[in-house]
C-alpha cells in the first residue's frame, strides 16, 4: 500500500451567515447578499467552494478557494496557526497555546489572538485554522501543547477570548478538532465511544464557547465518534453543533478526513486535503476534491444529493466572506506586520504562562550581582526550543539562545560556562553501519516523491541511540524494523532527533519523502551512540561541579501525528539531571516541554521552572524570570502525574490507546483533576498549581446567589515583599440532590489579580449558571443540580484556602 506523504492540516475557508438559522430561501428568512450571489453561480462555481485546492505558485497559503471573479468574489486563502501563522517561511512564533492557557488570563488570550489575526492578514491569509480546543485527556498525547487544558471552563474561556482577538483583525478563525480528538495514536482509524453526558460536560464546552464567540468555522476531526466519522456524523454536526450550540458558520474537514460524498448532507460543508500519493505538478493549481469534486457533481446532477444541500454549504461560506468584508467593493486593507508589538505580546505570554513548580530556599530569582560563576547546560540553552512540531510548527523570525540572554544579564564580570549535556545530532552514521551506503545530500528533485532509502543499519552494542535527520526542501518519514513512522522534514524543523532503543545486530531502515515545488529535498543522517551520550553527560557534570550554580535546560518534542511513548524526558535527560544535581546541589531546571512529564530527580533540585514551548521571545522571558525582572505568572492547566501508572487512562488499554481500534471514555466525567480527587491519587503537581516569588493570603469570603449564577467576593493580600500575581480559583462541590456521578469539585470561576507588595484587594468573581448544571442525557438538556453546594476558594485544585456554601436552587424557589 502506498504511503501518503503527510502534509500539515492547514487550509480552510470562510462561511456562515449571520442570520443563518434557516436554509437559504426559507420562509421568513431575509435574503442576503450571499443568497443572491449563490443564485447566480454555475454548478461548477458552487462546487469550487466546497473543496480546498492547492496552489503550487503561492509561497504562503497551503490551500485556497478560487472565488468567482465575474461575481466579485475573491480568492480565499487559508493556513494553520495555533501558535503563529504557519506559512513555512519566517513568521512570528508565539508561545504554545498550553502556555497561554496556563496564564489564566482572558485579556492576554485576546491579545494573543490579535497578534495571530494581524500576522495572518499581513501575510494575505483569510482563514486561520486555530485554535485547538480538544481536552487534555491523555497525558502522552502528542498535541497537548497545541491545545489548552484538561478543564472545560478554562478551555472555553481561553478559546473565546483568542477567537475574539483573531477575528477583530479581520481574519476568520477555525476552531478544531470537532470532536473527541484527544490522542494522535491511530487518530485516523480510532472509534471513540463516549456517552452523551461526558461529551457535553468535558469535550464540547470549548466548541460551545467558540460558537458563542462567533467563530467563522469549525474543523471536524479524524476519529469516528460512536461509530460514525466525525466529519460525516449528523448527530455531531447537525444535531449538536448547529441545533444545540447554535453554530452559524461553516464546517471544514481535517486533512483527508472526509470519507464520503453524502457527508455534505450530514453537516460537512468543505473537504480539505489533496491526495499526495502522486507528485503535485509544479507551476499551477490543484483543485483537490476526492468526494466533494466530480463525485459530488455527479450526485447533484443525478439527484442523489439535492442541489439545495450544496447551495446551503456554499451560502455558509460566502456568508462568512461577506461578514468579514471580503465581498465589499473596497475590502478591508491588509495591515503591515507589527513584529515589535507582536514580540512584546509573545514575551508577556511566555512570562505569564511560565509555571514555577519548585523553589526550595527561595533559590529563584537569582541575584545577577551575586552570580559570578554559572554553568548553563542542555541543548535547548544554545539552540532554543521555540515551538512544537507538526502543522503548528513555526519558523521564527528570530530566536535568541537562552545562553546568550543569561550571559547578557550577568555582564562581563561573570563567568558563564556551557555544556551540551544531551548530544542530539552527533556525527554522520558511518558507511560500515549502513548497507547499502547512504551518501546524503540531494535525495529528491523538486515536486518528486518516493522511497529515498531502503536498507539495513547494524549496531555493535545494545542501548539508547539517537537517530537524527537534517532535512531541507521536503518532508517524509523514517521507519525502523517496521515500527512507528518517524516524521521528518521542514514542518518538523530542519533537524529531527529521536532516541531509539536498539538491540545489537541488524535493523531494517526505510525512508520515504516528498520534495516541495521549486527546490530539491536534501537529507543527511547522523546518530549519537550510547558511548557518545555518556561523554556528553560526563562533560556536563564536570562543568557543573566547577560552578556555583547550574541551570539545566530540558526539553521534549511534542508533535502532531504521534503520541509520546513515555512521560519521561526523552533520551538521557533524566540521567543528565540526576548527575548534575549530584555534582552541584544548587541546580535549577528549566523545562521546555509541551505537556506533563515525570521528574524522578525533583527532590534533588533547588528550583524547577516550566517555560513550555515559549515562542521566539522565550529566551528573553526565561532570563527575566530567572533573575527576577519578571514574575512567573502561570498555573498548571493540566495535572502532572507522579508516574505513568497513576493517570486517568493508565492500566486500561480500552481507555488508551484503544483495543481493536476502539477507545472508550469509560472514566466518564472523571478526567483530569476530577479523577485524581475521585480516586484519592496524589499527583506530582495538581491542576491550577504554581508558585510565586511572593506570597498571598485570602480572607473575608462572601457568596451570593444571582439570577444567572452566583457571585463570589474575597479579599486577597500580597503578604510578601515583591509584586506578584495570583490566580484566585473557585471550585464547586456536588449537589446532594443528585444520584448520578459528580466531581468532588469542579472549577467554576477564576480571576488573575496583580498586587504590589503589601497590597490587598477585594476580588469579585461571577460564576455562570452553567457551573450549577449537569447534562441530562434523557432530556437532552442542561438541568440544575439543586440544593446546598459547597464553594471552595483557593490557589489550586488541592490548595483550598476558604469555603462557603450557596443554595443552588433558583432565587425565589
Amino acid at each position: 500500500m502506498k504511503r501518503r506523504i503527510w502534509v500539515p492540516s492547514v487550509f480552510l475557508t470562510v462561511l456562515a451567515l449571520l442570520n443563518l438559522g434557516a436554509a437559504p430561501g426559507s420562509p421568513g428568512r431575509e435574503e442576503s447578499r450571499a443568497d443572491r450571489l449563490v443564485a447566480q453561480m454555475t454548478l461548477d462555481e458552487k462546487l469550487s467552494f466546497v473543496h480546498w485546492g492547492y496552489d503550487t505558485t503561492d509561497p504562503t497559503a497551503m490551500v485556497y478557494l478560487p472565488g468567482v471573479p465575474r461575481l466579485g468574489i475573491p480568492k480565499l486563502r487559508a493556513t494553520d496557526g495555533p501558535a503563529g501563522v504557519t506559512i513555512h517561511r519566517p513568521s512570528l512564533a508565539m508561545p504554545a497555546p498550553v502556555s497561554l492557557a496556563s496564564s489564566f488570563d482572558d485579556g492576554l488570550a485576546e491579545k494573543y489572538g490579535q497578534v495571530l489575526g494581524r500576522e495572518g492578514r499581513a501575510f494575505n491569509m483569510d482563514v486561520l485554522f486555530a485554535p485547538m480546543v480538544n481536552s487534555i485527556r491523555v497525558p502522552q498525547a502528542g498535541r497537548n501543547f497545541e491545545t489548552f487544558s484538561e478543564d472545560p471552563l478554562l478551555t472555553g474561556r481561553t478559546a473565546a477570548a483568542e477567537i475574539k482577538g483573531i477575528q477583530s483583525q479581520g481574519l476568520m478563525a477555525t476552531v478544531k478538532h470537532y470532536a473527541a480528538n484527544t490522542q494522535e495514536n491511530n487518530r485516523m482509524g480510532v472509534d471513540v465511544k463516549v456517552d452523551d453526558r461526558t461529551l457535553h460536560e468535558m469535550e464540547l464546552p470549548g466548541f460551545e464557547a467558540a460558537a458563542e464567540a462567533g467563530t467563522a468555522s469549525v474543523m471536524c476531526a479524524y476519529p469516528k465518534v460512536n461509530g460514525e466519522p466525525a466529519c460525516g456524523n449528523g448527530q455531531l454536526l447537525n444535531g449538536i453543533l448547529r441545533e444545540q450550540l447554535k453554530f452559524q458558520g461553516f464546517v471544514t474537514s481535517d486533512w483527508l478526513a472526509t470519507h464520503s460524498t453524502d457527508a455534505i448532507t450530514k453537516g460537512l460543508d468543505q473537504e480539505l486535503g489533496i491526495d499526495t500519493t502522486e507528485a503535485i505538478p509544479p507551476g499551477g493549481e490543484v483543485p483537490g476534491g476526492k468526494y466533494f469534486g466530480d463525485t459530488l457533481k455527479k450526485a447533484v446532477t443525478d439527484g442523489t444529493i439535492p442541489l439545495s444541500v450544496l447551495d446551503r454549504s456554499v451560502n455558509r461560506i460566502v456568508g462568512q466572506m461577506d461578514r468579514f468584508g471580503l465581498l465589499d467593493k473596497n475590502p478591508p486593507p491588509r495591515p503591515q506586520r507589527d513584529l515589535p508589538g507582536g514580540t512584546r505580546v509573545a514575551q508577556k505570554v511566555a512570562e505569564s504562562g511560565a509555571v514555577l513548580l519548585r523553589n526550595q530556599d527561595r533559590m529563584l530569582p537569582l541575584d545577577a550581582a551575586a552570580t559570578d560563576n554559572l554553568a548553563v547546560i542542555g541543548p535547548t540553552a544554545k539552540t532554543p526550543k521555540v515551538t512544537g512540531l507538526g502543522s503548528s510548527y513555526i519558523v521564527p523570525d528570530v530566536a535568541t539562545a537562552p545562553l546568550d540572554t543569561i550571559t547578557k544579564k550577568l555582564g562581563a564580570g561573570a563567568h558563564v560556562s556551557y555544556a551540551e549535556g544531551e548530544n542530539i545530532e552527533g556525527e554522520p552514521i558511518p558507511a560500515s553501519a549502513l548497507q547499502p551506503a547512504f551518501a546524503g545530500g540531494t535525495v529528491l528533485q523538486p515536486a518528486k516523491s518516493g522511497v529515498i532509502y531502503d536498507g539495513k543499519l547494524t549496531v555493535d552494542k545494545a542501548g539508547l541511540y539517537r537517530i537524527a535527520a537534517r532535512v531541507t526542501g521536503g518532508n517524509g518519514a523514517i521507519q525502523i524494523d517496521n515500527g512507528d513512522f518517524i516524521s521528518i522534514g521542514e514542518v518538523f524543523g530542519k533537524l529531527t532527533s529521536v532516541p531509539l532503543k536498539l538491540t545489537a545486530g541488524t535493523h531494517t531502515v526505510k525512508i520515504s519523502g516528498g520534495a516541495v515545488v521549486g527546490k530539491p529535498m536534501t537529507l543527511d543522517l547522523s546518530w549519537v551512540t550510547p558511548a557518545k551520550a555518556q561523554e556528553a553527560i560526563d562533560q556536563a557534570v564536570a562543568t557543573a561541579r566547577k560552578a556555583t550554580t547550574a541551570v539545566v535546560f530540558a526539553y521534549d518534542d511534542g508533535a502532531e501525528g504521534s503520541d509520546r511513548t513515555s512521560l519521561s524526558l526523552p533520551g538521557h535527560q533524566d540521567e543528565l539531571i540526576k548527575a548534575v544535581t549530584a555534582a552541584n546541589p544548587r541546580t535549577v531546571v528549566v523545562l521546555n516541554t509541551g505537556s506533563s512529564v515525570t521528574m524522578p530527580w525533583l527532590d534533588k533540585t533547588r528550583a524547577v521552572l516550566d517555560m513550555w514551548y515559549p515562542g521566539q521571545a522565550g529566551a528573553e522571558a526565561t532570563a527575566d524570570l530567572l533573575f527576577g525582572d519578571a514574575e512567573p505568572g502561570g498555573r498548571l492547566s493540566q495535572t502532572f502525574p507522579a508516574s505513568e501508572q497513576a493517570t486517568p487512562v493508565a492500566g486500561d488499554p480500552g481507555r488508551y490507546p484503544g483495543v481493536d481500534g476502539v477507545v472508550r471514555y469509560s472514566e466518564g466525567i472523571y478526567s483530569g483533576y476530577r479523577w485524581y480527587d475521585h480516586q484519592g491519587v496524589k499527583p506530582l503537581f495538581p491542576f491550577g498549581f504554581g508558585l510565586s516569588y511572593t506570597s498571598f493570603a485570602y480572607e473575608d469570603q462572601a457568596v451570593k446567589r444571582t439570577a444567572d449564577g452566583f457571585d463570589v467576593d474575597v479579599t486577597v493580600r500580597n503578604t510578601g515583599n515583591r509584586p506578584g500575581s495570583e490566580v484566585v480559583q473557585v471550585y464547586l462541590g456536588p449537589s446532594g440532590q443528585l444520584t448520578l456521578d459528580q466531581a468532588d469539585k469542579a472549577l467554576a470561576g477564576y480571576q488573575k489579580v496583580e498586587l504590589k507588595a503589601g497590597e490587598s484587594r477585594r476580588v469579585h468573581l461571577h460564576v455562570a449558571e452553567r457551573a450549577l448544571q449537569y447534562w441530562d442525557t434523557s432530556a437532552g438538556a442542561w438541568k440544575l443540580g439543586g440544593g446546598e453546594r459547597r464553594v471552595l476558594i483557593g490557589s489550586s485544585s488541592d490548595q483550598i484556602r476558604l469555603t462557603a456554601t450557596v443554595r443552588a436552587d433558583r432565587p425565589g424557589q
